[in-house]
């Protein structure tokens, strides 16, 4: 990987992750729903669709998808790869990917609040 790819995915994960912060900061639970965190994973897929259709192959894709958006939400790269999946007709592989993603982050974000809570101790 070149020196240049990795600084632009960095400037543009600075400029997704600052971002990321201040939505949610500005959307505070409500009624128990985390909705700066709904909201930042919704734009984001929506934002990685449009890039990505959208910019050629290069600097500006690297720092607006791989940058931005994976600092602003890695939902959105998760969800880019699912339907992409699926209109290459792979809709069993989709299924599998976004259920299997789903139930280990699940687990393991259930298991590092386990070893966190027995670390802190």
């Amino acid at each position: 990987m070149m020196v240049k790819e990795i600084l632009l995915a960095g400037a543009g994960g600075f400029a997704g992750s600052a971002l990321r912060y201040a939505v949610s900061a500005a959307l505070p639970l409500q009624g128990g729903l985390p909705v700066g965190t709904f909201a930042v994973n919704a734009a984001g897929s929506l934002a990685i669709g449009v890039l990505a259709a959208w910019l050629p192959p290069g600097g500006w894709q690297v720092f607006a998808m791989a940058g931005f958006c994976g600092g602003f939400t890695t939902f959105s790269a998760f969800s880019l790869e699912t339907v992409r999946l699926m209109r290459s007709g792979q809709v069993g592989m989709a299924a599998a990917y976004a259920a299997g993603s789903v139930i280990v982050c699940l687990l393991f974000a259930g298991l590092g609040l386990w070893l966190g809570g027995k670390l802190s101790r």
